[in-house]
């Protein structure tokens, strides 16, 4: 037995004998590829469910770069680059000295959770639809023993490439017995599933043990390794005298984590991870807020005989109480405590109307609470009923009602959450004979400052290319649903004199002239469009647009959308007219034009877990057809993380290197995180590449996430906010 052999199994027996000292399960931590495992292999464990983290890990001759993402409690997803740094991407005239970068994804899947006597039962798949150099597929099983967490699992491909024992599927057809090698010569398979590959060759063996050491802070891994890395990609095989990898893990709180490890008997490995768990993230502490007003108390509520007894109005209301509301003031309260921007107040019998936006407060419950406080305390005691109705670039989306009495006795503690949540009716809005209180002036332009940032990652000529700028966005109304608007942008700083490569395409190039569009102009005009908007029936919104619709393509569109309120599915189409525009994005045009569009079905899986998806089909920027489907877990706090793939009627070859378009991303409410609130949220969308292929117009405004108010589930999720 080799001397570092003997070293690893001497640490694994002093583990074991000392695991009286120690009985806490180890917490679940990251492999060096990102996902929660040991150092090279994966067990079935899991991270918690929301939780992102970032590892970067480094054992010569890779360096790894791993986003780790865990939509549901049962589901990891991560991708990468990998940096071999003793291969260059390519020729010297585009890449100069640079490394060649690797991308892949991987996901993995509980197929069975953890009882007394059974372990957490795992399958996966790692580098799907990425150059297939690493790809693999596994299933582990993982128990824990007090101090001790175990795992063992089989693999076929890079994780199992010892290859121990010939594939049992071989017994049905033979092609399961080999797996073919990946030359890595026809880019053009570089983002296939390898469906082909899957499940075959020989299997490995691999495991080991995470233990939790007497210091709450440290962990040991021991691992059996089920690569003996003689079937390397690019033939960049390397040495390893023995199986056995031996580490230590350093967790000083549950966001960072760092661990050094001695691999392959012969090799250093360094890996570091930022974990957080925004899904399951209550929102930030609001010192830049303004406090929430004081509810003053009212008198008690009269008796019916006292009611009927009080003057009416000529229209059958009653009257208040003293002087009429200063409803000047109410707005002004309701702006800047409460949020709203104030379109109109009316009132309708004992009903009080306000119509307008939710501005400021990410949860719509939170600055109905306020307003409500604000109202208690300005309108007489003749209104029982608040009506807060959304209103979208002139377009009622919803009417949310809340009771007075009710909202009032939640604050002091008097009703329950449920009684509120049965006393708040959310509803269509409704064309009713109102009497008008006060119509707020209308401020007929606005805009704002912004800095910008873009990347293309992964290229030839640098890992990341990027640019920094300054930009100004404004929009004049000429009515509520009809306005003009647009963005102005100045370059500050960026990295693109090394965008020298244009990428290869067998189709019109509707998007791989990116570098074009990147460093032609220092200032650009990303957008000028001229829209209008409506509600055109009791569920249905339409919108027309025309301009210079986003810094790759003019032209005019329209867009429909058909949302029954209660209802968990939607469905759209948008059709449109678009020529290239000049690649300094100025007002010139080139001479490709295309008609293009989509037809759209969005549905929410109303599980605990909740999943929203689309698929949307139609033709593309390149005269393609096909279709998108995008699917995203919506945690509670409006984190969302999802991913998304197309398919058209485009072959792989055509396509060239992806062989078909998809991606992942997560969005952040940046109200998570900011001292102040906000309803801005912050979108991290990664695409392995850049194609022509299933590419859609980017319009700037979508009806569905105009119409987000319709979504009662979320609303009722956070009810409780209306006390903050």
């Amino acid at each position: 037995m080799t001397r570092p052999t003997t070293l690893a199994f001497s640490m694994l027996a002093l583990a074991l004998s000392a695991s009286l000292h120690a009985q806490e399960a180890p917490p679940a931590t990251a492999s060096e590829w990102g996902g929660i495992g040991l150092l090279q292999t994966p067990t079935a464990r899991m991270a918690a469910d929301g939780d992102i983290a970032f590892t970067a890990s480094h054992n010569s001759p890779y360096s790894r770069y791993n986003l780790t993402m865990q939509p549901f409690p049962w589901l990891e997803g991560a991708f990468r680059y990998i940096n071999v740094s003793n291969i260059r991407y390519g020729s010297t005239d585009i890449s100069g000295d640079q490394n060649y970068k690797d991308k892949s994804i991987d996901f993995k899947v509980r197929l069975w959770q953890e009882t007394r006597w059974t372990p957490d039962l795992a399958f996966g798949v790692r580098d799907l639809g990425g150059t297939g150099f690493f790809s693999s597929e596994y299933l582990v099983a993982s128990k824990n023993f007090g101090p001790v967490d175990a795992s063992i699992g089989l693999a076929t491909g890079y994780i199992g490439n010892r290859g121990d024992f010939s594939n049992p599927l071989g017994a049905i057809d033979d092609r399961f017995k080999d797996r073919r090698p990946i030359a890595g010569s026809n880019i053009n398979d570089a983002g296939k599933f390898g469906a082909s590959n899957m499940f075959k060759g020989p299997v490995g063996i691999f495991g080991g043990i995470t233990y939790q050491t007497p210091w709450d802070a440290l962990l040991l891994k021991v691992e059996y390794d089920g690569n003996d890395y003689k079937r390397e990609p690019r033939r960049n095989n390397l040495n390893q005298s023995t199986p056995i990898n031996v580490g230590l893990v350093y967790v000083p709180n549950r966001n960072i984590e760092l661990a050094a490890a001695w691999e392959r008997g012969d090799a250093a490995m360094f890996s570091l991870t930022f974990r957080g768990n925004p899904g399951q993230a209550a929102s930030s502490a609001k010192p830049f807020d303004p406090a929430p007003v004081r509810l003053k108390q009212r008198a008690p509520a009269k008796t019916e005989a006292e009611e009927e007894a009080r003057p009416q109005s000529p229209a059958g209301t009653a009257q208040a109480h003293g002087t009429e509301a200063d409803w000047e003031s109410i707005a002004r309260q309701l702006r800047h405590n409460a949020g709203l921007r104030i379109e109109q107040i009316s009132r309708r019998g004992s009903e009080l109307y306000i119509d307008g936006y939710q501005a400021n407060y990410y949860h719509t419950a939170k600055g109905m609470g306020r307003a409500a406080r604000i109202l208690g305390n300005g309108v007489g005691d003749d209104y029982d009923w608040y009506t807060f109705r959304t209103t979208r670039l002139g377009m009622p989306i919803i009417d949310t009602s809340m009771k007075r009495d009710t909202f009032e006795s939640y604050l002091d503690g008097r009703a329950t959450e449920d009684d509120l949540r049965r006393s708040t009716e959310v509803s269509v809005p409704a064309d009713v004979e109102r009497e008008v209180l006060y119509t707020q002036p209308r401020k007929p332009w606005g805009g704002g400052y912004s800095v910008g940032y873009r990347q293309n990652l992964g290229g030839p000529d640098g890992f990341i290319l990027y640019q920094v700028a300054a930009n100004f966005s404004g929009s004049v109304f000429f009515k509520p649903n009809v306005w003009l608007t647009g963005t102005v942008s100045a370059d500050i700083i960026n990295n693109y004199d090394k965008f020298r490569f244009d990428a290869p395409s067998n189709l019109p190039r509707v998007r791989t002239d990116v570098r074009q569009y990147s460093t032609t102009s220092d200032v650009m005009m990303p957008n000028l469009q001229f829209n209008v908007a409506g509600r055109l029936g009791r569920d249905i919104y339409g919108m027309a647009y025309a301009g210079y619709l986003e810094w790759m393509y003019a032209g005019v569109g329209g867009e429909v959308l058909y949302r029954p309120m209660g209802e968990r599915w939607a469905v759209g189409g948008n059709l449109n007219y678009v020529r290239q525009r000049d690649y300094d994005q100025h007002f010139g045009l080139r001479d490709y034009s295309i008609t293009t569009g989509h037809a759209t079905l969005y549905y929410t899986f109303d599980a605990k877990e909740r999943v929203v998806g689309s698929l949307s089909a139609g033709r593309y920027l390149a005269g393609d057809y096909g279709a998108t489907l995008n699917l995203a877990r919506v945690f509670d706090n409006g984190m969302t993380m999802g991913a998304y793939a197309t398919k058209t009627n485009v072959s792989a070859a055509e396509f060239g290197e992806g062989s078909f378009d998809k991606g992942i991303y997560f969005s952040i409410p940046l109200d998570t995180v900011l001292p102040r609130s906000t309803r801005s949220r912050a979108t991290i969308n990664w695409a392995p590449l850049i194609r022509d292929g299933g590419a859609m117009l980017n319009r700037k405004y979508s009806l569905y996430n105009l119409t987000g108010e319709r979504d009662e589930r979320f609303f009722y999720d956070n009810i409780k906010s209306a006390a903050d």
